[in-house]
């Protein structure tokens, strides 16, 4: 299907960025993924006989994402799409138009928590959704990726559709999927031994982006902002963070890499706390040398000096 084509069929104007994935070499099965989580597990299970294109720009805030018609064009051609259904709603409306069955929705292949319904991940509504409908409405919370546990599921999920579109290579896909199934599990082997002794249990975070960690380590989530991370608290909903802060002892407001820290700074002044960056691992910038493993490795330790984990 040509980029004139789908630009007819669904009526779009181009946004800013790239007109195409950005793209990683690789082997002859196309593989397109929606931002860096995703990307980063198509190459670990992909391997040398994949060539993975990222929908979202190094660095970029991937719940902005708009699409190019030649992206829209990438994921109608590609072998495989794999994707978060719930988190870029452009990308959600292109698989369900041209790739609904070369398609793998990583929020599909785990059980999820609920939505949170505003910016409390307690408080649980059937829908979230971004202003002006910027985020699809889905029933849970789309950020499965903060648990390295369904990561490792996801991580298997992805090696047997592999497996299944590239027959050829079919035990290549499986043994990486296991490989790195191993390592995330590993990985929250380590979280659980680094989180089970704290002086306290709650993160106060820029968004509701840490539902999955938080109820996998027995922590509890404050967020300023709901899903949405651009959207600003009320004066109201500050003051109401601000008594939380102090009553739940929190030492931390935490910031994070791709949005604003303007409101957590303003509020961590008023609760008298400090800040400091718990990365949502949404996009790494280009020359960064992090990875998914290095990033959650890092906010290990951040939540550990934040709680005062023994």
């Amino acid at each position: 299907m040509t980029a004139v084509t789908v630009a007819g069929l669904l009526g779009l104007t181009a946004c800013g960025g790239s007109g195409t994935a950005e793209g990683a070499g690789g082997g002859g099965t196309e593989v397109v993924a929606s931002f860096y989580p995703m990307a980063w597990l198509a190459e670990q299970v992909g391997g040398p006989d994949v060539s993975v294109a990222t929908l979202t720009e190094p660095g970029a805030e991937p719940h902005d994402l708009e699409l190019t018609p030649r992206q829209i064009a990438d994921i109608g051609e590609a072998d495989l799409t794999v994707y978060v259904k719930g988190v870029q709603p452009a990308v959600d409306k292109a698989v369900e138009q041209h790739a609904k069955d070369t398609s793998l929705d990583a929020a599909a292949a785990v059980p999820t928590l609920p939505a949170p319904s505003g910016a409390d991940e307690h408080e649980h509504g059937e829908e979230h959704g971004h202003e002006e409908g910027r985020e699809s409405k889905v029933s849970y919370d789309p950020h499965v990726w903060l648990d390295p546990g369904r990561m490792a599921t996801i991580a298997t999920a992805l090696g047997d559709r592999l497996a299944g579109a590239d027959a050829a290579h079919a035990a290549g896909y499986k043994a990486r999927a296991q490989s790195t199934a191993a390592r995330l599990k590993q990985l929250d082997q380590t979280f659980r031994d680094g989180l089970k002794s704290c002086e306290r249990d709650t993160i106060v975070t820029a968004h509701a982006a840490f539902g999955y960690l938080a109820d996998r380590y027995g922590l509890t989530q404050v967020s300023i902002a709901g899903v949405d991370p651009s959207a600003e608290p009320s004066p109201a909903r500050l003051s109401e963070l601000t008594r939380r802060i102090r009553s739940a002892g929190a030492t931390t407001v935490f910031t994070e890499t791709l949005v604003s820290p303007k409101v957590a700074q303003t509020l961590a002044r008023e609760a008298g706390v400090r800040t400091a960056v718990l990365d949502p691992v949404e996009g790494v910038a280009k020359g960064s040398g992090d990875d998914y493993m290095s990033i959650m490795r890092r906010n290990l330790d951040t939540l550990r000096s934040a709680l005062e984990c023994s």
